[in-house]
């Protein structure tokens, strides 16, 4: 069968930063009141799936749909297992890319590994070009990581990578309403430090989220985020970035309310999402998964990905559109033509 698919694991739910935006919630609030809705996320990561449960199934993925495996967290590179699962993607035939906050790649160890491995992609978060600012959007949990540290992690991996091609490095950054001008001020940064692609995204929120109202972009805040874009697709850069579409999409996110149409999406044909418990979602928007019927809801414990993803429907007309399905889009049309070392501008 052709190997056309995307996943998006989200491997495990732990993590060293605190981001107050972030899809898994904040820690805080989960012991207080733990989760029970159907795909709510948890940094608490009480029903993240055994080591072994994860190689079982990452071992299936040879001879399925699947080409690209992206994997997320939480932070995927603080658990050790992290590695054994990638080698066994790998071995299977996929593309890997790693979405990270950084700090892992301060660590030599974790660095050879990767490239040792053939890891084809690394995706560093970094939400400002401003040290301050970005430590207060992402703050450490323990208060001993920050912007200098996930810099220091981006470098590390750089140079040990040395003239090779692969991984390619990247940089995703959230873009929040108080401050458009991090789409281009984080593309210049990204070509100081020499990464090979960036990827600006809406902050996707919930209505309902404590946030909302302060971060998420309103219909006036639509002019300056598309000035800025045209900016970024217009100055002289060496960095691969999304088809310009991508900025088009971006404009329309921010500009749409919630559950209006995707045409042709891709979601559940070519897109993936498993959660660290296992549950395998046709995309990670919180909408299409809690408009789920029980009946079709999945889970790879014990099955294997040539029969889990054979039966997939061409690409449908979504009615149930969030913010966060724009950054989906890199995923699945964009991260080949940014792996490809040729294709940096």
């Amino acid at each position: 069968m052709p190997r056309d698919t995307t996943l998006l694991w989200g491997l495990r739910s732990p993590c060293a930063f605190a981001c107050p935006h972030c899809y898994f919630g904040t820690i805080e609030e989960h012991k207080q009141a733990p989760p029970i809705e159907v795909g709510v996320l948890s940094h608490l990561s009480r029903t993240d799936l055994p080591p072994r449960a994860l190689r079982e199934f990452a071992r299936t993925l040879a001879g399925s749909p699947i080409e690209r495996v992206v994997i997320a967290g939480g932070e995927p590179l603080d658990w050790p297992p992290t590695l054994e699962v990638i080698e066994l993607i790998k071995e299977a035939g996929c593309q890997v890319v790693i979405a990270t906050n950084g700090i892992p790649l301060t660590r030599p160890p974790v660095t050879q590994r990767l490239i040792a491995l053939g890891v084809d992609g690394v995706s560093v978060s970094l939400d400002s070009a401003d040290a301050r600012t970005n430590d207060r959007l992402r703050p450490s949990r323990s208060g001993r990581f920050g912007y200098d540290d996930v810099l220091s992690g981006i470098r590390s991996l750089l140079n040990a990578r040395g003239d090779r091609h692969t991984p390619q490095v990247g940089i995703y950054t959230v873009v929040m309403r108080e401050r458009p001008q991090e789409i281009t001020d984080m593309a210049r940064l990204a070509n100081q430090l020499g990464v090979d692609y960036y990827v600006p995204q809406p902050i996707s929120l919930t209505p309902d989220h404590k946030l909302f109202a302060e971060l998420a972009h309103r219909r006036e805040d639509v002019p300056g985020v598309a000035e800025q874009l045209a900016r970024l697709y217009n100055e002289p850069s060496r960095l691969a970035l999304p088809d310009p579409s991508y900025a088009r999409r971006f404009v329309a996110a921010i500009s749409t309310q919630e559950g209006a149409l995707v045409p042709n999406c891709f979601g559940g044909a070519r897109l993936f999402f498993i959660q660290p418990d296992g549950s395998v979602w046709d995309c990670p928007s919180d909408r299409r998964i809690a408009a789920t019927p029980p009946e079709h809801r999945r889970s790879i414990r014990d099955a294997d990905a040539r029969t889990l993803f054979a039966d997939r429907p061409a690409c449908t007309n979504c009615s149930l559109f969030s913010r966060d399905c724009v950054n989906m889009w890199p995923l699945v049309l964009d991260m080949p033509q940014m792996l490809n070392a040729k294709a940096i501008r």
